[in-house]
């Protein structure tokens, strides 16, 4: 795939024509809704993941999440998308073995040594170290709004550590922090995997999970693990399909329109499912728990209410993926002409123009400031 396209400032010159292009809300609304979705499903499953994998080992635990989470992106794989190719397989194997097999097993030692509300809670950094990798790795505009949102969302983070997530002490913080570091894995996971969001997300959660299940499964059977009972296994399993198979493949369709550090915004609404559901089954919320829950919720809104418009330049560029003839981007002719969306390797002309976006596929410019 391609460079994407730089960011110019100003009106075009020579034969460059400068036009309003369409605002793009249509497919903001519909990535931010399906990250929403993403969340949904991930948030529910750590309140379950602590309950049946009690007592047993992290990377036991993480197998049959994954597995399950393999399941879905095998039996969801659409035609009408680009492959996985051979090229890719470097990258996969990295965010397989983040994503897929550190990260889970870090959290699910974490659950034992916390409390469910606060573990929950806790996974809201994984946004916030997502925007600032994304900022690091693909420029992707942070402006004051989308920092100080950041902001309240590590301030909550930090609150729940220094308050060790309830009455057990050291050993819940020790638990919040193996939490914290499954969210900058699952952080890096997410960035590394930006590429990728041009490609088939079932086939990419295929074989992500794939690599997750051999480590985790391997460096279970190493260390002697104690493996949950066969009616756990099965529901961690299906807690992985969903929590994990269905939620990944939705969260890269919306890092597709929204852009990593975006899509991590929207993703943080995750815990807040998770933390409701731990309540719901009788888990104590401390008010630390409530105060970091409240900062972050302020700095979830701000990230879902920020616009970003000005006059951009898309350089010629030739890339593939699933696309529509209707999103004011690409205007290469078929004939006939196909409806909705369909895949394969097309150009796209220079073009200078103005509208609200985000750092999706193809506003991946650079800015000034």
């Amino acid at each position: 795939m391609g460079k994407g396209h730089e960011h110019r400032h100003g009106r075009s010159r020579g034969s460059r024509a400068l036009h309003q292009a369409h605002p793009e809300r249509g497919p903001a609304l519909v990535g931010t809704t399906v990250a929403i979705l993403s969340a949904l499903a991930f948030g529910l499953s750590t309140p379950l993941v602590q309950r049946f994998g009690r007592a047993r080992g992290p990377f036991a635990i993480a197998a049959l999440l994954y597995t399950g989470a393999c399941i879905v992106g095998l039996v969801s794989r659409s035609r009408s998308e680009a492959r996985v190719r051979a090229s890719n397989a470097g990258r996969v194997a990295l965010v397989g073995a983040l994503g897929a097999g550190i990260a889970p097993a870090l959290l699910a030692w974490g659950l034992l040594h916390t409390s469910g509300v606060s573990a929950s809670l806790m996974l809201n950094l994984e946004a916030v170290f997502t925007v600032a990798l994304a900022r690091i790795l693909y420029a992707e505009h942070v402006g004051r709004r989308l920092a100080f949102a950041v902001t309240l969302l590590a301030a909550g983070g930090a609150l729940l550590v220094v308050q060790g997530g309830g009455d057990q002490g050291a050993a819940s913080t020790m638990g919040l922090l193996a939490v914290a570091a499954a969210s900058l894995a699952w952080a890096l996971d997410n960035a590394l995997a930006k590429p990728l969001s041009a490609i088939d997300p079932a086939s990419v959660v295929a074989a992500k999970s794939a690599v997750g299940v051999a480590l985790s499964a391997s460096l279970a059977w190493i260390l002697g693990e104690a493996w949950p009972s066969p009616k756990d296994a099965a529901v961690l399993v299906a807690v992985g399909a969903t929590g994990y198979g269905l939620s990944l493949r939705l969260y890269l369709r919306a890092q597709r329109a929204l852009g990593a550090g975006r899509t991590a915004s929207v993703f943080a609404s995750a815990p807040f499912f998770g933390a409701a559901l731990a309540w719901l089954l009788g888990e104590p919320a401390t008010w630390s728990a409530w105060l970091g829950g409240a900062l972050m919720i302020v700095g979830l809104v701000l990230h879902l209410t920020e616009r970003h418009a000005h006059v951009h330049t898309h350089e010629p560029v030739e890339h593939e993926h699933a696309h529509r003839h209707d999103d004011g981007h690409h205007t290469h002719r078929h004939d006939p002409m196909p409806e909705g969306e369909h895949n394969h390797v097309h150009r796209h002309d220079l073009v200078v123009h103005e509208h609200p976006h985000m750092p999706d596929l193809h506003h991946g410019h650079a800015h000034e400031s």
